[in-house]
């Protein structure tokens, strides 16, 4: 019997992040069957390993596939071939850190599962509606049209779901809300979603730039960066590896973990508060960027990793951005679990707790690209 000619879709989902490869089997209604994670340190998937899941989890009607670049070409999700593969290949260059790995993942389950269909849907797109003043970057003509240097923007996938997903809590249309959504995790960015579209988000080029990370630096001088390559104080490679990996919270506290600093800071250890505080300045801040370019703000969203699981952050952050109407219910914001109205009662300005959902984003965008034959 062909389930899916029934509408009963066995739909694989295949996110390869920044630390992991998260797996996940939905059905015809988004709910999860099976499920799977595999630790991928800096970038390095363990192949076999990887193989073995895809074929234990097997088998499927089609696999969705998230990929981090879609460069100026992608705009939406696509049918997986030969062709578009090449095409990947040739934006490696635009997010080698990143863009490698998903390729990886897509060769790795096209291999174990010859007879599924793959979509990929990438992390850009969402971000493909903003406008030019907020993609642009002020540098010379020639090497923005040469090298195609401008903000691409990432976490569109989340950013999208968490748009979506803000409107149905709320109970009204996404064409008449202006929402900033931050997508808390080991990475972390925010975006402007005005009237359903993305019109501005803190990462660019690559993920690297905007908010502080868990060991990404975030926006830095780039003059700074200059002066130690002058100096030869450190190599292009060295300094790669320090920016990625070695920066961030981890840089600051000596941990990753939001978590770690936090308990640090709460028993006053100086570099944690440091850390704390440096956290949430660039996060204030950056969601402040985004309600102006949006001329105001109805819903700030928090998701991922920390968005769901830092009471501390969320309360700080909100307490800094007050003057815009956003309070959050301390007692509401202690307990809450995704997904939740955090708002203080009475403000104009709701602040949620969602889930990060890429895996139903993507399987959204599955269905509405790939069709059972």
């Amino acid at each position: 019997m062909d389930l899916a000619a029934l509408g009963r879709v066995r739909l694989l989902v295949v996110n390869a992040g920044s630390s992991s490869v998260k797996l996940s089997v939905l059905d015809d209604q988004d709910r999860p069957v099976a499920t799977h994670h595999l630790d991928a340190p800096r970038s390095q998937i363990d192949a076999e390993a990887l193989r073995d899941q895809l074929v234990e989890l097997g088998p499927v009607d089609v696999v969705g596939h998230r990929i981090v670049h879609g460069g100026g070409r992608f705009s939406g999700p696509v049918m997986v071939s030969d062709e578009v593969v090449a095409a990947l290949e040739e934006l490696a260059d635009l997010g080698p850190l990143h863009q490698a790995k998903s390729i990886e993942a897509l060769d790795i389950a096209r291999r174990a599962l010859p007879n599924a269909p793959a979509v990929a849907c990438f992390d850009t797109a969402f971000h493909a509606t903003m406008p030019a003043a907020a993609t642009t970057y002020a540098l010379p003509r020639e090497w923005r049209e040469r090298f195609g240097l401008r903000r691409y923007g990432f976490h569109g996938l989340s950013h999208s779901y968490a748009s979506r997903r803000a409107a149905e809590l709320l109970e009204r249309p996404l064409e008449s809300l202006r929402i900033v959504t931050c997508h808390l995790g080991a990475g972390a960015s925010l975006a402007a979603v005005a009237f359903g579209r993305s019109v501005d988000t803190t990462m660019g080029f690559t993920p690297l730039e905007g908010l502080v990370m868990s060991t990404r630096s975030g926006s830095v001088d780039p003059g700074l960066l200059l002066w130690l390559l002058e100096r030869g104080e450190a190599g292009e490679r060295e300094m790669a590896t320090a920016l990625e990996h070695e920066s961030g919270l981890l840089g600051l506290a000596g941990t990753p973990r939001m978590q770690d600093v936090v308990a640090g800071a709460e028993k006053g250890d100086e570099e944690a508060e440091l850390a704390l505080e440096v956290y949430l300045h660039r996060l204030a801040a950056g969601i402040a960027a985004m309600v102006t370019a949006m001329g105001g703000v109805d819903a700030v969203v928090f998701t991922g990793g920390v968005g769901e699981n830092s009471p501390e952050v969320r309360g700080q952050a909100a307490r800094r951005l007050s003057f815009l109407g956003i309070e959050v219910d301390p007692a509401r914001n202690e307990s809450a679990s995704p997904d939740a109205d955090i708002s203080a009662t009475g403000t104009k300005v709701h602040t949620l707790v969602i889930a990060a959902r890429e895996d139903v984003e993507i399987a959204r965008q599955v269905r509405e690209t790939w069709r059972p034959s």
